[in-house]
């Protein structure tokens, strides 16, 4: 059996119907624009009052409908959202643009 470290999930469009499947769990997600380039890498925690629900409403308050979303419900959130933004900085050699405006310290990872 594998590890998947990529999220790798189809795009759902970023609106308020969309948004108002989400279950109210814990985990991460990741915005994109129309062209499915990633803008940024979230997480969804314990102080998200209902969890991706709430995260992805902000967003799509903060960005409008014009991007698009993914999910992973998972309750190690906070590992798993430090191992997507490692993965996309091996990847693409920078981080998503709206997480690079405030970086966090990150360690490497090597995908293959």
């Amino acid at each position: 059996m594998s590890i998947r470290l990529r999220l790798d999930k189809p795009w759902r469009p970023l609106t308020a119907d969309e948004i108002a499947r989400l279950p109210g769990q814990l985990g991460v997600y990741q915005v994109a624009d129309a062209t499915g380039a990633i803008l940024y890498i979230g997480q969804a925690g314990a102080r998200a009052p209902f969890g991706l629900r709430s995260e992805l409403q902000r967003e799509l308050a903060e960005r409008g409908p014009s991007n698009q979303f993914r999910v992973e419900v998972n309750q190690q959130y906070r590992t798993r959202w430090f191992e997507l933004l490692m993965v996309h900085q091996a990847d693409h050699g920078i981080l998503p643009p709206d997480n690079a405006k405030n970086p966090l310290p990150l360690g490497r990872l090597s995908p293959s």
